[in-house]
């Protein structure tokens, strides 16, 4: 029983030290426990020594705690180091499974994910640099002189920035006097200063994700389909950041689970591959594909 408990425990380590996005009953749908063992096993990693993090119903663990930086220090790069490292994997413009591999190990290790493939100007990539930093430390920003379309202004925002989108070429930010989530432009930023203040609006902060087909929205939906080899090799080499999701079931074929912010690009693929590809778990799903290939068949 007591090996059952410590699988429990390493899997939730695990799944916390990598989370970003799953709340707690998420995370226990996944461990197959309950909401008071959850919060036992939290308190036992503070009284361990781990700092965990909390934003909203999402709790993490911070991977500066002094367990990992003692598990890791024979090996352990610094952030600054891992970070040089992504940025030269980016430059290479090689989108091969072996890349994309490194570039996840760093960012589950190093907490690089809100940094992804692009190439910036000096101005940008500094911008981005101390947006990063902001996120880092949880501090409040001014975004200098912000031109902005809608408006046709420029003028200053003071903003509490939270999450990169689109290639960081946005970043998704709680406007202080608006009260608003919004989203802006990196190109449209002059320049960004930090300032002292904390961020006291987390609370207000509305992630908006992207999945794999480049999809944005405030929810998710999980999707679950099992792939034939055809299937399987496409979505590898059309949608290489597929393979984190992506787990043998058989000789011939692979179960791919996954959340996605609209149905839209995941039924491109199912629908151009469907004697390939078997729909399993979401019956919203299902209904979501039938209704597309009623609205083919009776155009």
């Amino acid at each position: 029983m007591r090996h059952n408990n410590l699988e429990k425990e390493l899997s939730l380590i695990l799944l916390m030290t990598e989370n970003r996005d799953y709340t707690v009953q998420q995370m226990c749908d996944r461990l197959g426990i309950s909401r008071r063992t959850l919060y036992y096993y939290i308190d036992f990693f503070r009284d361990s020594g781990f700092t965990v993090e909390k934003r909203g119903t999402c709790y993490s663990l911070d991977k500066t705690s002094l367990f990992f930086t003692r598990l890791f220090k024979k090996v352990h790069f610094t952030e600054d180091e891992a970070l040089t490292m992504r940025r030269l994997l980016d430059r290479v413009n090689d989108n091969s499974l072996h890349v994309q591999n490194i570039k996840n190990k760093l960012t589950r290790l190093y907490d690089l994910d809100i940094l992804e493939s692009v190439t910036f100007c000096e101005r940008e990539a500094e911008n981005v640099s101390t947006l990063y930093d902001a996120i880092k430390m949880k501090k409040t920003v001014i975004l200098r002189n912000y031109s902005s379309p809608h408006s046709n202004t420029t003028s200053n925002r003071i903003v509490e920035p939270f999450m990169f989108m689109n290639n960081n070429n946005d970043i998704r930010c709680y406007e202080i006097a608006s009260g608003q989530n919004k989203t802006f432009k990196i190109s449209r930023i002059e320049s960004v200063v930090v300032l002292a203040d904390d961020q006291n609006h987390e609370a207000h902060h509305k992630r908006v994700l992207t999945d794999i087909f480049m999809f944005s929205g405030e929810k998710r939906f999980p999707v679950k389909l099992r792939l034939g080899r055809l299937a399987r090799n496409i979505m590898l080499e059309e949608y290489p950041q597929s393979a984190a999701y992506i787990t043998p079931d058989d000789a011939n074929h692979w179960i791919l689970s996954l959340d996605v912010c609209s149905y839209l690009g995941i039924s491109r693929f199912v629908l151009g591959l469907f004697e390939s590809v078997e729909i399993l778990g979401s019956e919203e799903f299902r209904d979501y594909i039938r209704m597309k290939i009623d609205n083919m068949k009776n155009p």
